[in-house]
């Protein structure tokens, strides 16, 4: 008959195979939770698909409820008691100014991206400085319109152009927000880069400009 291996046998063949028992295992690193390894391991920021996402989603959200007001303005226009509100010549050039901002935007963006903080920096100034201007245009606009009698309760026109004018404004208030916010942030502490930030706030911005160039249009022509 065969000789037959003993239980003791095959447990020696075994340790041997897996490097003479638990003592030869590679020590278990630490998991970040604890320790002097944990506490050295970088930070990991999180994905920053999160936040176009999150523009994406903000964006189709002021997109409908402007669409929404269009579409009511469209339907009341035909009305009997509707009187066309002349647009005051300041808006032309307050357009002139963010599409302006625009630009100086993308040329920011491009300093950033070449690693030119300092015309990163400059650039940035120059396009909250515009937001801002337009913001002061929007309102100077308006107290022309009250000077020659035309208020949010004159007719159903006057109504429109101030809802349309003053909701995009609000929204371009939040616009002004961002941009201060991504030239003052500090991103070496932050959950999200410098460059993530820029493009998230660059493409809200250039979606309030096209905005605005509806709505301009909107107005003029639909009068």
């Amino acid at each position: 008959m065969p000789a037959t291996t003993t239980i003791p046998e095959m447990k020696r063949i075994a340790d041997k195979k897996d490097g003479g028992g638990k003592g030869n295992l590679p020590p278990v690193r630490g998991n970040g939770g604890g320790g002097e390894e944990g506490k050295n391991q970088p930070k990991r920021r999180p994905s920053p698909n999160r936040y176009y996402t999150g523009v994406a989603v903000g964006i189709v959200s002021v997109l409908m409820f402007f669409m929404a007001l269009a579409s009511a303005f469209l339907v009341r226009k035909g009305s009997t008691d509707w009187v066309p509100v002349r647009i005051p010549a300041l808006l032309w050039l307050n357009t002139v100014v963010l599409l302006a901002s625009s630009v100086t935007l993308e040329v920011a963006r491009k300093r950033l991206a070449n690693g030119d903080s300092r015309g990163f920096r400059n650039f940035w100034l120059v396009t909250t400085v515009l937001g801002v201007a337009f913001l002061v245009g929007q309102v100077a606009a308006w107290r022309i319109l009250a000077g020659e009698g035309v208020y949010l309760s004159s007719n159903p026109a006057s109504s429109f152009f101030y809802v349309f004018t003053g909701a995009h404004a609000v929204h371009l208030v939040g616009g002004v927000a961002a941009l201060i916010y991504v030239a003052l942030r500090n991103f070496e502490v932050a959950k999200v880069t410098r460059t993530v930030a820029a493009d998230v706030t660059s493409y809200f911005w250039h979606f309030l400009d096209a905005l605005w160039l509806f709505l301009l249009a909107l107005l003029y022509l639909g009068k």
